[in-house]
């Protein structure tokens, strides 16, 4: 049985999210090993149910368009995708332009048939799994609780439905999810009344069938790379914010990147692809703390904040 709420609501809203990152654990870009991604959570879209498949192949056309070639040479041409994380690269804007330009676009399309980007991050603690005690699998629930919370919150705000839907996963992983997602969303509807618009837990769905799923990765891919230039000192993602300063007002305000124990405030909305980068501010042309180093300051305060939890 699904979830409603109370009367009649005859409007519904879908959200297609993707994975920004990846649930283990961060140390730096350059680490052997923990070096995949600063932050971990989820990022996409919402759209009126009426206009979905409108804008899906809106997509497909103009994912055809730029990579022709690409797609005209593909055993199964239908099935054919690219991923997010290789239309944005360190180089993308200087050898590939049309992708931020054909984004840009389908990002204006989208905002013209009411949909809204959307993303939820938590920001990791630098060090291994061990040494900030955090499991993955408990990382990915928590992020995906609070994704939930930030949708129904919308939805809200638009007095309409939810239903989520999410990039295929194995069948193992899918069947441990479903429980805990329902559980959190009737747990928590006992007390938000907005947890009641959605519908069902997210739903998943192949990425290859899927265009509107396509262009959440892409989003995700988007986001992720924005997160990298806020939260790390010499991300070479500086481009983003020149680059997709059109995407201010395009999230939904209920969008937050969580930070880990920062000085300034999370980013909500619009804010992570501002210009500016609190956590790294200039001073006379010069970035304040960049002779001491800010992200090893953040590794040693951590690790004496760990040294100080172990029993004696």
């Amino acid at each position: 049985m699904g979830f409603c709420v109370k009367g009649i609501i005859n409007r519904m809203l879908l959200a297609y999210i993707d994975e920004i990152g990846e649930p283990g654990a961060f140390i730096a870009k350059d680490h052997p090993r923990f070096r995949t991604s600063p932050a971990f959570g989820y990022a996409g879209f919402v759209i009126p149910e009426e206009n979905a498949r409108a804008f899906g192949a809106i997509f497909t056309h103009e994912k055809r368009t730029v990579f022709r070639a690409e797609f005209e040479a593909a055993g199964s041409p239908a099935q054919w995708e690219r991923k997010g994380a290789d239309m944005f690269r360190t180089l993308t804007p200087t050898k590939y332009p049309q992708h931020i330009r054909v984004y840009r676009g389908l990002v204006s399309k989208l905002r013209k048939m009411g949909g809204f980007l959307f993303y939820y991050a938590d920001e990791k603690e630098l060090g291994t799994e061990k040494q900030t005690r955090m499991d993955p699998v408990e990382r990915e629930t928590r992020a995906m609780q609070e994704t939930l919370n930030r949708l129904c919150m919308h939805a809200d705000k638009k007095s309409s439905r939810l239903m989520v839907m999410i990039d295929q996963i194995n069948e193992r992983t899918r069947a441990e999810r479903i429980p805990n997602m329902y559980g959190h969303i009737l747990s928590r509807a006992s007390d938000r009344e907005e947890m009641k618009r959605i519908i069902e837990p997210p739903m998943h769905v192949d990425s290859i069938l899927s265009a509107n799923i396509q262009f959440a990765d892409w989003t995700a891919a988007v986001v992720t790379r924005a997160i990298e230039n806020q939260v790390i000192r010499d991300s070479q993602y500086g481009w983003i914010p020149e680059r997709f300063d059109s995407l201010t007002g395009a999230f939904t305000w209920d969008s937050k990147l969580h930070l880990w124990r920062r000085s300034v405030p999370d980013f909500n909305h619009s804010g992570l692809f501002r210009r500016e980068r609190p956590l790294f501010p200039q001073v006379a042309g010069q970035r304040v703390g960049d002779q001491l180093g800010l992200d090893q300051i953040r590794k040693v305060a951590a690790a004496a904040e760990r040294a100080q939890k172990r029993p004696s």
